[in-house]
């Protein structure tokens, strides 16, 4: 297998830290080490793992091949700057960024570089979809549920995930696996927010038009005690519900002899780790075949969702009140 991959890890709060913790489960990976404004978080979490804290970012920088980037979204286009302009790989946490002219610019460095740029759209490795991309061939109508409750309050810093509203926080998960399987154009968009909580929207539901005629429709939540992940798909020949929390799902296929209900076969894994692993995966091919693979969700899916989800903000913004 050659020399282990080097990695690090950017920011090791509420998901970053899984991300440290399951690089140590790779095959073939070296989890340098962690790094996090927190110094605290950065040593729990390295004791957790038994890994190493890096006090100076940048050395953790040149000594890693790939690093995941798990800080607010806020930070995301500097740091995967930096990264990609000392030619490292980077798997960078949904959203890629907040603007899609930060995205663009991430995207073309990453290509006049030749270095993998990935995102962590981590819905598109769970067990579930695997069956979906499978049988969802010509959807029709796509319906979506994500709701979760309000992030806890951290000491001196707002709630995680607030730094953006719901539709870039929690629907672009939802959107990135629309687009991934209508693929067709978005010719319209309607869409509703309402802030509760916290500045931008915290409840948002969005109506997707495709070219094709497909239209999804799209609610999350993070205002919403209790915790709910689905998504429906119906297309001409069946009727597909997945629920991506319990890791299962029901299709309900038309025959000849009337409706039939299935269980949707599932081989259960982690989901995370199926993307570090991807990511790492991607990192050996570069390395030792000379080629720039596509990682699974690569920047340029990134784009696309967050194209979207930008439109689907701009619609809920116009829609509120004015002052």
């Amino acid at each position: 297998m050659g020399e282990p991959i080097k990695t690090g890890v950017i920011g090791v709060g509420a998901l970053g830290r899984h991300h440290a913790r399951l690089y140590k489960q790779v095959a073939g990976c070296d989890l340098v080490g962690v790094y996090d404004v927190n110094r605290e978080q950065a040593q729990k979490v390295a004791d957790e793992i038994g890994s190493t804290v890096f006090e100076d970012m940048h050395e953790l920088i040149e000594a890693c091949e790939g690093l995941s980037i798990a800080v607010p979204t806020n930070y995301h286009f500097d740091i995967a700057k930096g990264l990609l302009e000392r030619n490292k790989h980077v798997l960078i946490e949904k959203p890629i960024t907040q603007t899609v002219e930060d995205a663009n610019a991430l995207i073309a460095l990453a290509q006049e570089r030749s270095l993998i740029l990935q995102v962590g759209h981590v819905e598109r490795f769970n067990p579930v979809i695997g069956y979906l991309e499978e049988k969802a061939d010509n959807p029709r109508f796509i319906e979506s549920h994500r709701l979760s409750p309000y992030p806890p309050p951290r000491p001196g810093l707002p709630p995680r995930g607030t730094e953006v509203g719901v539709v870039l926080d929690l629907m672009i998960h939802d959107i990135d696996m629309v687009l991934n399987l209508v693929k067709s154009p978005v010719v319209h968009i309607d869409a509703v927010g309402i802030p509760v909580l916290s500045p931008t929207e915290d409840i948002a539901n969005a109506r997707i038009k495709f070219e094709n005629g497909c239209v999804a429709n799209l609610t999350a939540s993070r205002v919403t005690p209790e915790p709910l992940r689905k998504i429906r798909v119906f297309q001409g020949n069946c009727y597909i519900s997945l629920d991506y929390q319990a890791k299962s799902g029901e299709v309900f296929l038309k025959t000849d002899k009337g409706i039939q209900r299935e269980a949707v076969p599932v081989e259960d894994h982690n989901a995370l780790l199926k993307q570090c692993e991807n990511f790492v995966a991607c990192i050996r091919t570069h390395r030792e075949e000379g080629v720039l693979p596509t990682p699974k969700v690569s920047g340029e899916h990134g784009l696309r969702a967050l194209e979207v989800a930008v439109a689907v903000s701009e619609a809920c913004m116009a829609g509120q009140p004015k002052a």
